[in-house]
């Protein structure tokens, strides 16, 4: 090996130059730093070299001849001493903080430990290279071609949130060799099914390289989620079908790219408030053994502990210059290098804590703000963590949106029954402005949801009152009990065909409620062809046919039992939001009167409405009477029943090329009683003519099929039901 030569320090991390490498880390209480070089077909020949400069804290060496497929690590020498927050021991490999590429995993060997087990304050002296992952050096080179960012409005945005792996592991039309992996979700057949959708984004569940859990791995399973990075710009190396060397990160870039040429955006659900090292018991795999006090949040009073408002064992320091540099640099990566187009923020309620409240002008909302790259990509909050004043719905920063826990919450209490819920209800179908509109946000704000990874599917929410989540090996005690879940009458599977009638129309109602309502909304993979999991709310170590999409009989007649028509109903209701800017406002409803000028058509007739023209407001709330809701309607714990008007002439706002916007009006028809209930048509001035376009106790119904009904005329509706009527 030749010399090693000094290099510099900026960047950090392994960066190839196209004729060697530069090597550049970060450490504050380090004394000495060993790159780690390793050869041989199993990268057991190690070769050691001290990093000869130090500036500013980075510790830096540039090797020529160094190529791609690298596989490097560090040792860091410096003072051993918990009671002071410091770490550092040499016999541990330590993966680059800032390394784009990971081989290997922890196999969980003791000398994966600072410490011997038994002793958690002692110093294990066991070298851990052969038990442990490694950095790769990564060729910064790939034909992007023409890629461009699809950059979808908010207000046209519908997001799919996906598994890497669960999406595609069982497939038929995707190549046994590509499922589970980046080019198995790039496949022309996951794309279309996507399009066929109306999703304009998949939000990816983590990517970034993880670790799977010791005490999972005893049990027999995995950790499945991946909410526990170890490294954050490396694409997870187990989602790629072409190697580990470097080839994830090219692949990983064809799935943007391919992605990006159906016209679907890429959102990456990112864990930055927290490391796999988990608390004082946890390994030593980068950060603790580089510089334990710069990452983590320490107890005060005594530094052999970890603050945790994660519920994982540590918590990233936020108020640390190096960790919000490392994360702002990861962030930058995946948008200029990989080519995402935005980030949904686990527990992001963690990333504002700098001492103890959350503050929602902490310093990482600062950067993000002012960030010229990072402040223009979509950025969504996980609006809360396990931290005392943790649920922070509504409290942050304009820029951001937020995932809309109680648009959850809201809109399954209202389909299962819960008497008192109807003025919630409307605010959350109205785009929630009680949560956002006070600091100047906008209905795109909320991120609607009413199932995700995290709990029941949607198949199981309307199935299960309880969680069964035996197969998790913790005795059914893992997982929320706060489900808002109705079992429609009987507890998992069952051959009723009455029972099976109520849960579909139940899937139908929240599907509608979620793409019809203001905001933006997000459907979880694979709800679309109703996918269980047995019951289990909490699947985060299960990687198996438990969580993965069911595809099976998608080309045979078996596929057309209820999932059939249910893959049809998302299409139609998706297909409908899409058509119908009054759906996807950008701006609240005002609910007041306003003048607003007639739509000519033919022979000089206001199109769309009765014989008179009037002073229409953009939104109105009718009892199924048919009178307007009064303050006594909305307060009537019993009522479970509205009829709404959005006026399409009143949208108030213009297009991009500054024309107002003009749309059909509807009437939303909603009935969650048991029982079937008459709804009286509104005036005629809100619509001489209606036909319906939308039934939820009709899944194949056909516009065309549809009668015309006139104003002030009874429409049935069908117990726990919504039917769409369009003005004609």
């Amino acid at each position: 090996m030749d010399q090693i030569w000094p290099g510099g320090a900026y960047p950090l991390g392994a960066r190839f130059d196209g004729a060697g490498t530069n090597f550049a880390v970060f450490s504050e209480v380090a004394e000495r730093v060993e790159l780690c070089l390793f050869d041989g077909p199993d990268g057991e020949e190690e070769t050691r070299l001290t990093l000869p400069e130090v500036d500013a804290f980075v510790w830096h060496g540039y090797l020529p001849g160094v190529m791609p497929g690298r596989r490097y690590g560090y040792r860091v020498h410096g003072p051993y001493d918990p009671p002071r927050g410091h770490r550092c021991n040499p016999a541990k490999l330590l993966l680059d903080p800032y390394a784009q590429a990971v081989e290997g995993t922890v196999d969980w060997d003791e000398s994966c430990f600072g410490y011997r087990f038994g002793d958690p304050w002692s110093l294990n002296p066991d070298d851990s290279a052969g038990h442990t992952m490694r950095s790769v050096v990564v060729s910064p080179y790939f034909d992007w071609g023409d890629d461009r960012p699809p950059r979808i409005p908010y207000h046209e945005t519908v997001i799919y949130e996906a598994h890497v792996k669960g999406l595609t592991a069982r497939h038929p039309d995707v190549p046994p060799g590509l499922r589970g992996t980046y080019a198995g979700l790039a496949h022309p057949v996951i794309t279309d099914h996507l399009r066929s959708l109306g999703v304009t984004a998949v939000e990816l569940m983590p990517v970034h390289q993880f670790v799977h859990d010791d005490a999972l791995i005893q049990r027999g399973l995995r950790n499945y989620w991946g909410y526990n990075t170890i490294g954050f710009f490396a694409p997870h190396a187990e989602y790629s079908s072409s190697g580990h060397r470097g080839e994830q990160v090219l692949e990983f870039k064809a799935m943007v790219k391919a992605l990006h040429e159906a016209g679907i955006e890429v959102i990456l659900d990112v864990v930055y408030n927290h490391t796999a090292e988990g608390n004082h018991l946890g390994p030593t795999l980068s950060f603790r053994g580089i510089d334990n006090a710069a990452y983590y949040r320490l107890t005060e009073g005594d530094a052999r502990y970890y603050m945790d408002t994660t519920g994982t064992g540590n918590s990233l320091l936020m108020r640390g210059p190096h960790v919000l540099q490392m994360i702002m640099d990861s962030l930058r990566y995946w948008v200029t290098e990989m080519h995402v187009d935005g980030f949904r923020f686990d527990l992001a309620a963690t990333l504002a804590r700098e001492l103890h409240a959350v503050d929602r002008l902490s310093a990482f909302f600062d950067l993000v703000q002012q960030d010229p790259v990072v402040s223009q990509v979509k950025l969504i909050a996980e609006p809360w963590d396990v931290g005392e004043g943790g649920y922070q719905v509504g409290n942050f920063p304009p820029l951001w949106t937020e995932w809309n826990g109680k648009f959850r919450d809201t809109m399954r209490d209202f389909w299962r029954g819960q008497p008192g819920t109807m003025p919630e209800f409307g605010s959350r179908l109205t785009g929630s402005s009680d949560l956002y509109a006070d600091d100047g946000r906008r209905p795109i704000a909320s991120i609607n949801f009413v199932t995700c990874h995290d709990g029941f599917t949607l198949h199981d929410l309307v199935s299960y009152d309880g969680k069964h989540n035996e197969a998790n090996g913790e005795g059914n005690r893992d997982g929320t009990d706060d489900n808002r879940s109705w079992n429609c009458g009987h507890e998992g599977p069952v051959d009723d065909l009455d029972v099976i009638a109520l849960r579909e129309r139940q899937k139908r109602n929240l599907l509608t409620v979620l793409f019809l309502s203001q905001g933006v909304p997000m459907l979880s993979h694979g709800d679309e062809l109703g996918r269980t999991q047995g019951g289990n709310n909490n699947a985060y170590c299960q990687d198996s046919e438990i969580s993965w999409v069911d595809w099976t009989g998608l080309r045979d007649d078996t596929f057309f039992d209820e999932r059939g028509p249910l893959l049809d109903f998302v299409r139609r209701v998706s297909e409908l939001r899409t058509a119908h800017p009054v759906f996807r406002r950008r701006r609240f409803f005002r609910g007041d009167r306003r003048r607003v000028e007639p739509r000519q058509g033919k022979g000089g007739v206001r199109a769309g409405t009765g014989p008179s023209i009037e002073d229409l407001p953009d939104l109105v709330w009718f009892t199924p009477g048919g009178d307007e809701m009064a303050d006594r309607d909305w307060s009537a714990g019993f009522n479970k029943s509205v009829n709404v008007f959005l006026n399409g002439d009143a949208i108030g706002e213009p297009d991009p090329r500054g024309r107002r916007i003009r749309d059909d009006s509807f009437l939303l028809l909603i009935n969650a009683h048991d029982g079937d209930l008459p709804f009286v048509l509104p005036p005629v001035s809100y619509g001489q003519m209606w036909i319906k376009v939308l039934d939820t106790a009709d899944p194949l119904l056909a516009e065309e099929e549809s009668p015309v009904v006139k104003h002030r005329e009874t429409v049935p509706v069908g117990a726990r039901s919504i039917q769409v009527l369009r003005r004609v």
